[in-house]
């Protein structure tokens, strides 16, 4: 159960809309985000940051809601963001798929694309999945 209602945390702060979740069935997460000014670096285009956090929580989140409910915690452990187009204004549509799911880390493929759908950012995220320390250990 999430600690900070996601309405409040930090995706909020930056406009992630989470659109569905189907983790234990296919296996995909998509979001989106509406571009803002304040997701535009000094030069106009999207920073490859606003992919990189979207990236992340899509990852993270799917794990999390997959393993919390049998006594285990999801933690980011890498993100390898590679931004192939910049992305001027409009909504950045993202698609997470689960490519493993090893019982200490999971491993996942982000797709971001355009209203255009051209492909604007790539991802690979993975999850370390760990055992939540009992009260008082």
């Amino acid at each position: 159960m999430p600690v900070v209602p996601f309405d409040r945390c930090f995706d909020a702060q930056y406009g992630l809309e989470i659109v569905s979740e189907d983790i234990e069935g296919e296996g995909v997460a998509r979001g989106r985000i509406e571009v803002r000014e304040k997701h535009l670096t000094e030069h106009g285009f999207v920073h490859g940051g606003v992919f990189a956090s979207a990236a992340e929580t899509l990852a993270s989140r799917g794990t999390a809601f997959a393993v919390i409910p049998h006594g285990f915690a999801a933690m980011g452990l890498s993100n390898d963001t590679t931004s192939l187009e910049p992305v001027l204004d409009g909504t950045v549509h993202f698609e997470a798929r689960v490519l493993s799911r090893a019982h200490d880390m999971w491993l996942w493929a982000i797709e971001a694309r355009d209203d255009a759908g051209r492909p604007c950012a790539y991802s690979r995220v993975s999850v370390a999945v760990r055992a939540v320390p009992a009260e008082g250990s």
